[in-house]
């Protein structure tokens, strides 16, 4: 039993679904569960409705989500023939429950509003694949993951309640994915005990299908991408990337905690606690070698290049220039829990406290208020965080020559920098 994970770019467009449908076909031998994300930028596009929603412009954010319906519509007609009219259906349907919230007025947080519309987009991409693939007479049974993977109510970045979702995905293995089924699901999304859909923080598509791969226990999990493997750094940003065909776990978990994007951060565990192999493969080439993660060893890894882009540097100083204590500390973390800040790096000096943050002005905005309580508070934006795992001196001088450093934390293995943007 295998686990398969295809992300946003990989069903943007009639082309590429087909391309899912010629893999999916080449691995019908066994049983597979397979995870779909929403359709290329539909997330990005679902959030600024919720923006215009929780504003309170009804018809703007009832004229962004009908861009949102036209697009899936319009990949749906091409795509399909036969099973066109009952995957009509199934879109109208969800299309209803997004704009039944929209025609209220908002009551409660963002984030619970973000969970109830953003998680539209995997709904609607895995209906359409699910019927192109059976259309393809690659039989296949959609299962709205709403209905097995039960969270909290910590809305945008909920927690799984194991038990229950293990008796969930009990009952599939047991049933649908006996002789070789094949079962399409939704990655990121989940419900609370009460119907309320739950997201497991951006990127959660590889999370969930970790969570399937552990309790289905599955000889491995497969994250189709378009790219070739991991990179040891953003192709886009940094042309002489190269391939990594071999990393282990604790290395991924490391690239994860500092910002990369190749593989979702709490996605590893449940591999690792099972021993299951990631896979990241080329679904443009799948003859590719591509990428495998596992518990060996790896040794004489290039430079790992993580870049993040847009983060805010909180600079505070104590009111009375005393130094800063143990204190200071618990009540600045405190206030990260309370608005859901993790931030990237941090730094203390005698009277001051230096926190590296993303770019999220609500809750910086919020944050600092609060802060301004126990410190003075200066916010400078505009910042890049730059984390090199494995460096060498000559390749660091390189990739920052010309740049304003900041900041800066330095151990044998690994260095970052903040620096100000190009």
């Amino acid at each position: 039993m295998k686990v398969f994970k295809f992300g946003g770019a990989s069903v943007n467009s009639v082309e590429r679904i087909q391309a899912v449908g010629d893999i999916v076909a080449d691995h019908m031998q066994q049983p597979l569960l397979i995870v779909i994300s929403a359709m290329g930028k539909t997330t990005n596009a679902l959030e600024k409705v919720v923006e215009a929603f929780y504003a309170e412009n009804k018809e703007m954010a009832l004229q962004l989500f009908d861009q949102v319906k036209q697009q899936h519509i319009t990949t749906a007609k091409y795509l399909l023939t036969t099973g066109y009219l009952a995957c009509e259906a199934q879109l109208k349907d969800f299309f209803t429950e997004v704009e039944w919230l929209l025609h209220d007025k908002p009551v409660r947080e963002y984030d619970y509003y973000y969970d109830q519309v953003v998680c539209v987009g995997e709904l609607l991409s895995t209906a359409i694949v699910s019927h192109y693939l059976n259309q393809q007479h690659i039989t296949n049974t959609w299962l709205d993951v709403r209905d097995i993977i039960r969270t909290d109510d910590n809305f945008r970045d909920a927690i799984i309640d194991w038990d229950f979702t293990a008796k969930a995905v009990a009952h599939i293995k047991e049933g649908l994915l006996k002789d070789n089924g094949i079962v399409l699901t939704q990655g990121f999304i989940g419900c609370t005990d009460e119907n309320e859909s739950t997201t497991l923080g951006r990127e959660g598509s590889d999370y969930s299908a970790a969570v399937f791969a552990n309790l289905l226990d599955a000889e491995s999990q497969t994250i189709w991408k378009d790219v070739e493997s991991v990179m040891n750094a953003d192709p886009k940003v940094f042309p002489e990337a190269k391939p990594l065909h071999h990393l282990n776990y604790r290395e991924v978990i490391e690239m994860a905690f500092y910002g990369a994007q190749v593989i979702h951060p709490k996605t590893i565990k449940p591999l690792q606690n099972k021993s299951i192999p990631l896979l990241v493969k080329c679904f443009l080439n799948p003859a590719l070698p591509g990428t495998v993660i596992d518990g060996n060893g790896v040794k004489e890894l290039p430079p790992i290049v993580v870049l993040k882009e847009k983060q805010v540097l909180l600079e505070l100083t104590s009111k009375d220039f005393s130094f800063v204590s143990e204190h200071h500390s618990t009540e600045l973390f405190k206030l990260f829990e309370k608005f859901k800040f993790k931030p990237n790096l941090t730094q203390n000096a005698a009277i001051q406290l230096h926190c590296v943050v993303d770019d999220l002005s609500e809750k910086i905005e919020a944050l600092a208020l609060e802060a301004s309580s126990i410190f003075d508070v200066s916010i400078r934006k505009n910042l890049s965080l730059l984390t090199i795992r494995h460096y060498t001196g000559e390749y660091y001088n390189k990739i920052t020559a010309n740049r304003t450093i900041l900041l800066k934390q330095q151990t044998p293995e690994t260095i970052q920098v903040l620096m100000t943007e190009e």
